[in-house]
């Protein structure tokens, strides 16, 4: 519940703070959408953890039987997948690939 609480009021602070406001002032219209897309898209995934998180405490808390684990291992594989592919979507790269010029945060040396 907390997970769908996260992405709907996610969603709605970036459409009206930063959708509306830059669409209405017409900055750069390339680069508005892509500020959009980046914080809906983080709201999204922020929101899929603690649905993932739910979900696992779920499971414990209630019967750990072996059809309520194997229910978690899919909406586990799931959830993953749609992080990975709004992640591609958003930064144009694989999780796991390095970003571009080579220097990822909290590296020495890194922003």
């Amino acid at each position: 519940m907390l997970g769908a609480l996260i992405i709907v009021a996610g969603v709605l602070r970036v459409a009206i703070t930063r959708g509306t406001v830059r669409f209405l002032i017409k900055l750069d219209d390339i680069a508005a959408y892509e500020s959009y897309k980046h914080q809906i898209g983080r709201s999204l995934l922020l929101g899929l953890e603690f649905l993932v998180a739910g979900d696992v405490v779920r499971t414990v808390a209630l019967e750990p039987t072996l059809m309520n684990v194997a229910v978690l291992g899919l909406l586990v594989v799931v959830r993953t997948f749609l992080g990975w592919s709004l992640t591609v979507e958003i930064e144009g790269r694989w999780p796991w690939q390095p970003r571009a010029g080579g220097e990822g945060r909290g590296r020495p040396g890194g922003p």
